[in-house]
């Protein structure tokens, strides 16, 4: 069932424990912080004020001891993009508390092949998410059947690494 904007914003306010978010694709310049990937295009320097809102968010749920974490399942070279989301993206979350894991297919097979975007809050609610072919977002839907949900996160996270230790390694590539 759709999912209204207005109630998928909710579930960042209303969960207790943890959001967790698995990420697939290799852009979503479409979706949001469009004038910030221009300027990193441009080679501009990172806004003082890029992405606060969701640093504010993020900050409010983990000083309140709820966990928010992703794991994005990527391959090598990094597109453009995927050097913006992670070199001013997860690099600014994390100072707010949200974690990221990074699950690299480069080498090896995706454990989780056909698997769409999804946010996972609290073992009790999934969204997936779908989008363009551009990055773009089109939409958001409520989905049954948690248990599988909770079984793709966890075969992500568990072939997954911490985002600090993989992007010393490969982030400045």
């Amino acid at each position: 069932m759709t999912i209204s904007p207005d109630a998928f914003g909710a579930l960042f306010d209303g969960f207790q424990r943890e959001a967790f978010r698995l990420e697939t694709l290799d852009d979503y310049s479409k979706s949001g912080s469009v004038d910030a990937y221009q300027a990193f295009l441009a080679g501009e320097p990172q806004p003082a004020d890029y992405n606060a809102a969701w640093l504010t968010q993020v900050r409010r749920n983990t000083t309140a001891g709820r966990r928010m974490y992703r794991v994005h399942i990527l391959t090598r070279p990094l597109t453009p993009y995927l050097q913006f989301e992670l070199g001013w993206g997860y690099r600014t979350n994390t100072t707010a508390g949200e974690e990221f894991f990074i699950l690299d297919i480069t080498e090896k097979p995706n454990p989780i092949e056909g698997v769409p975007d999804f946010w996972l809050f609290d073992e009790s609610t999934t969204v997936s998410m779908t989008y363009d072919n551009e990055g773009g977002f089109l939409g958001a839907e409520d989905e049954p059947n948690v248990k599988k949900w909770i079984h793709w996160r966890d075969a992500a996270l568990s072939h997954a690494e911490p985002f600090t230790g993989w992007w010393e390694r490969y982030g400045s590539r």
